[in-house]
């Protein structure tokens, strides 16, 4: 009786299956060790709680606020940003808040893309990097990350964005990135971003950055911003959030700084659909970007706990997994024996047989598939019992036909 078009050209959620069956088996009262969504499980710092309690008591916070974010919060991410990378942003024209990353990236989409517009998007990929695509109404153009062999090459990477650049007619008008990667895990160097300036710059194309795992680099890797490279802030945007170094998820506290005229762009298209966050939020978000880092130091060492711990034992049961220098996630290609079997069933089977949830890797695109996704939001203790419950489910091999 009714059509909904745009939600047509979505594609099938494959996270649905998983998502069932981890439902029936705990409805069954199984434990189920859930490694599934990237969803932060430490507790926002006592600080920024007691703030948000204290202002929520203010009859005067409760009224509409600004959907571009409060003056001082802008102020506030600006300060971070010059402080961390020397980059200097106006709070007024360079810096909009945003309800969480995820609608501001959706929100940029649908303000800078139309029908007959396309836009490049690296695979495997974040849903909404690709989704935000599709909703927009433009067509999606993607950019394999991975070599033939699941490795990752920063200089092949570049060429074949710069082949599928000039594959198609009309160019593409956006390129997105992400780095830390979710869900690969992949980082990249200050020099791959200069080099993605000098392209922008070259054909106008405008660079959208996803910077969520900005806080989350280990053993001596600093994840690098892609507005602290000169020039960039002539060419493209950085997203930012504190869903993970702050364990603000919840929040949904985030950010889009760099071009004044993406910026504005974004802020206008925002003035008509929302009126941004509840301000006792937008003030103890202020409260957390101007306190010291020690909550996002020790938030990192709790991630980079748990990457060692399940990554020593996955290669100690026969599933070899490198180590990840930043984000919350190890991305691991399908035990060697497991192979044939695909992403999605193999973490059907995980499920079942071993209690732990996992993302199929073919759920982030094409590219994902014969990998699977752990995102390190379970303790070390259940960390370990997942590897042995896991160990029991490698002896025991493939199911047979």
């Amino acid at each position: 009786m009714f059509t909904f078009p745009r939600i047509d050209r979505l594609p099938p959620y494959v996270f649905n299956e998983i998502n069932r069956l981890k439902l029936a088996a705990r409805q069954r009262g199984e434990d189920v060790i859930d490694f599934g969504m990237g969803n932060p499980d430490l507790p926002t710092p006592k600080p920024i709680v007691d703030k948000l309690i204290e202002a929520a008591t203010k009859g005067r916070n409760h009224r509409y606020s600004l959907s571009r974010g409060i003056p001082r919060l802008r102020a506030a991410i600006c300060d971070r940003y010059e402080r961390l990378y020397g980059i200097k942003l106006d709070p007024e024209t360079e810096a909009v808040a945003t309800i969480g990353s995820k609608e501001g990236l959706s929100h940029l989409l649908l303000a800078a893309l139309l029908p007959g517009d396309s836009a490049l998007v690296p695979t495997p990929a974040y849903p909404i990097h690709t989704l935000g695509v599709t909703l927009a109404g433009a067509d999606l153009r993607t950019v394999s990350m991975l070599e033939p062999d699941g490795s990752f090459d920063p200089d092949g990477f570049f060429d074949r964005i710069v082949e599928g650049y000039g594959a198609v007619w009309p160019r593409p008008k956006l390129l997105l990135l992400s780095f830390p990667n979710n869900p690969t895990g992949l980082t990249v160097e200050r020099s791959f971003f200069e080099r993605i300036v000098g392209f922008a710059k070259e054909t106008g194309i405008m660079v959208v950055h996803d910077f969520a795992y900005a806080d989350l680099g280990f053993d001596g890797y600093e994840p690098v911003s892609f507005l602290s490279v000169d020039g960039a802030k002539d060419v493209g945007v950085e997203f930012y959030t504190l869903s993970k170094g702050y364990s603000m998820p919840g929040w949904r506290v985030g950010f889009t700084v760099g071009n004044r005229e993406i910026v504005g762009a974004l802020t206008r298209i925002k003035s008509y659909l929302d009126y941004g966050m509840f301000q006792p939020i937008q003030i103890a978000a202020t409260v957390a970007l101007n306190g010291d880092d020690g909550c996002v130091g020790e938030a990192r060492e709790v991630y980079h706990h748990r990457r060692d711990v399940l990554v020593e034992g996955l290669n100690r049961i026969g599933w070899p997994v490198e180590r990840p220098k930043a984000t919350m996630f190890v991305w691991a290609p399908l035990p060697p024996a497991f192979r044939e079997m695909g992403s999605l069933a193999f973490s059907r089977l995980a499920l079942e047989r071993a209690d732990v949830a996992l993302a199929p890797g073919v759920g982030f695109g094409a590219d994902g598939e014969g990998f699977v996704r752990f995102a390190l939001v379970e303790n070390e203790q259940r960390i370990r019992q997942a590897v042995r419950n896991l160990k029991a489910l490698l002896a025991a091999g493939p199911p047979t036909v």
